[in-house]
C-alpha cells in the first residue's frame, strides 16, 4: 500500500464512523547526523519516523488524532476515536475543509537523490572543525555537526484532493571559542541546502566562525544612548519574523498584531518589498501545496512599503471574510494554522559599507539573545552583542548590551543593503534602522 493509498483507507474508515468529511496527514523520513569536536566523535544516529495524523468534522465540530502505526487493521478504531471525540468538543463556525483546487505542475528539484554515509558526513564536520582550530587566535573548539535527513509528506480529504511529495537536506555547524578562562569568547557558522551542490564549504564555514570568534575577544559594554543600528544578515532575518508574526491571519482575527488596521497602509520605508514564495526551486521551505491542499504562489505581502496581503489559512480567511492565501502550514497532531515559507526583503542598492558610511556613531549587531516583543504594542526589546561602528567602520566588540524601540517605527525607519543571500528559509540583506536605543552600562 502506498502513501496516499494509506490515507485514503483511514480517511474512508473515518467517513465509515460518521465522520461528514475527514483529511489526514503522512509524514515520514529518515536521517543521519553526527557530531566531532576535538577530532573524535561525539554523536552518530540514524534515525526513521513515521506519523499519522486524522481530521475530522461532525458538523463544525472537528477532532484530531494521531498513530506512527502504519497497520490498516487499526485504522477504523483511531477513525471511530477521532469521531467520538468530535462529538463531544464545541462547535467551531470557522472550521471546514475547503474545497478541493486542481494543483498547477511545478518542477522544485526538492529531493536530492544522492544520499551521504556516515564517513562523508563525519568528513564534513571535520573540514569544518579543522579549519576553525587553525584560525589564529582560536582556542578551542565547541564542535562541528554534519546531518542530512529526507522526509515525505502526503495529504489526502474526502474533498478529492490527494498530493505528496519528498524533500531531502543537508547541512554542517560548527563553533569556535577564542581567548582563556573567563576571557573567552563563541562565535560559529552553519549552512543548510536543499541539494548538496548548494552546500557552503565546510572549510569555509570553520575558518568564518573561528575568525569571529577571535574578533569579539575583549569586549566592552557602552553607556546608553540613541543611535543607528545595523543589523548583520544573520541576525537581521529576525526582523522579518516579528513583521510576519503580526502579518499573521490569526493574529488579525483575534486583534493581537500591532498591524491588525495597517490594511493598504504604509508599513515598511519607501523603496522595501517583503516578498514569500513557497514555489522557489530548491528553496528551504518551498513546497507544492500548503497543509490544506492549496496551491501556492509568489506574492509580494508588503510592496514599496504597502502592506498588500496578510498571510492566511482557511480558517483565519474566514474570520476576516476573505480567501486562503495558501499558507497553511501543517502538523501530525494539531490543526492547520497560517504560516510563511521562503520570506524574504529584497535587497537595497547600496553595499553595507555604504549603508554605515555616514555614521559617526552606531551599533553593529551579530548576535541576539532573548526577546521581549509585545506583539499588540510592537514594543521591542532584545539582548545583543555586536561592534560599535565608528567614522563608518566597525570598530571594539561590544557585548552586554540591549538594543529596544517600537517595530511600527523601526520598519519605517528601516535601509537595506545589496547582500541578501539565501541561506535560512527567512533571509534579509544587512538591515540599518536608525533612532534606537541601546542600554547598557
Amino acid at each position: 500500500m502506498n502513501r496516499l493509498e494509506m490515507l485514503d483507507a483511514l480517511v474512508s474508515a473515518a467517513r465509515a464512523a460518521g465522520a461528514d468529511a475527514a483529511d489526514a496527514v503522512l509524514a515520514a523520513g529518515t536521517s543521519l547526523s553526527v557530531s566531532r569536536r576535538l577530532g573524535a566523535i561525539e554523536h552518530l544516529e540514524r534515525a526513521e519516523s513515521f506519523d499519522l495524523g486524522l481530521r475530522v468534522f461532525v458538523g463544525q465540530r472537528q477532532a484530531i488524532v494521531s498513530s506512527s502505526d502504519p497497520d490498516r487493521a487499526g485504522f477504523a478504531a483511531l477513525a471511530e476515536r477521532a469521531v467520538a471525540m468530535a462529538r463531544v468538543v464545541p462547535e467551531d463556525r470557522f472550521a471546514g475543509l475547503p474545497g478541493a483546487v486542481p494543483l498547477p505542475p511545478h518542477d522544485l528539484d526538492l529531493d536530492d537523490p544522492a544520499e551521504p554515509s556516515a564517513e562523508d558526513l563525519l568528513a564534513r564536520a571535520a573540514a569544518a572543525e579543522e579549519a576553525a582550530l587553525a584560525t589564529p587566535g582560536v582556542s578551542n573548539s565547541n564542535g562541528a555537526e554534519a546531518g542530512f535527513d529526507r522526509s515525505r509528506i502526503a495529504i489526502l480529504a474526502s474533498n478529492g484532493f490527494a498530493g505528496e511529495y519528498s524533500r531531502s537536506s543537508h547541512s554542517i555547524s560548527v563553533s569556535a571559542l577564542a581567548g582563556q578562562g573567563t576571557g573567552m569568547e563563541r562565535d560559529y557558522d552553519h549552512s543548510v541546502a536543499v541539494h548538496l551542490a548548494d552546500l557552503e564549504d565546510a572549510a569555509a564555514l570553520g575558518r568564518r566562525a573561528g575568525e569571529r570568534a577571535v574578533r569579539r575577544l575583549n569586549p566592552s559594554r557602552p553607556s546608553s544612548r540613541r543611535l543607528s543600528v545595523v543589523y548583520d544578515p544573520r541576525v537581521a532575518g529576525s526582523l522579518l519574523g516579528h513583521l510576519s508574526a503580526a502579518l499573521n491571519g490569526a493574529a488579525i482575527a483575534r486583534g493581537t498584531s500591532f498591524l491588525r488596521d495597517s490594511m493598504g497602509k504604509q508599513v515598511l520605508a519607501a523603496g522595501l518589498t517583503l516578498r514569500d514564495d513557497p514555489l522557489r526551486r530548491r528553496g528551504l521551505r518551498s513546497r507544492p501545496f500548503d497543509g490544506e491542499g492549496m496551491p501556492g504562489e509568489a506574492r509580494a505581502l508588503v510592496e514599496d512599503g504597502i502592506l498588500r496581503s496578510w498571510v492566511l489559512d482557511w480558517r483565519s480567511a474566514r474570520q476576516l471574510g476573505l480567501v486562503s492565501t495558501g499558507h497553511a502550514s501543517r502538523g501530525i497532531s494539531g490543526p492547520p494554522s497560517p504560516g510563511t515559507t521562503n520570506l524574504w526583503l529584497e535587497a537595497g542598492a547600496v553595499s553595507p559599507a555604504a549603508l554605515m558610511g555616514d555614521l559617526a556613531e552606531g551599533l553593529y549587531v551579530t548576535e541576539m539573545m532573548g526577546s521581549s516583543v509585545n506583539g499588540i504594542t510592537g514594543d521591542y526589546s532584545r539582548g545583543a552583542s555586536g561592534f560599535m561602528i565608528r567614522g563608518g567602520e566597525l570598530a571594539e566588540p561590544v557585548a552586554g548590551i540591549t538594543i529596544a524601540g517600537n517595530l511600527k517605527d523601526m520598519y519605517l525607519h528601516m535601509a537595506a543593503a545589496d547582500d541578501l543571500r539565501f541561506r535560512r528559509g527567512t533571509d534579509a540583506p544587512t538591515l540599518r534602522v536608525d533612532g534606537m536605543t541601546l542600554a547598557g552600562a
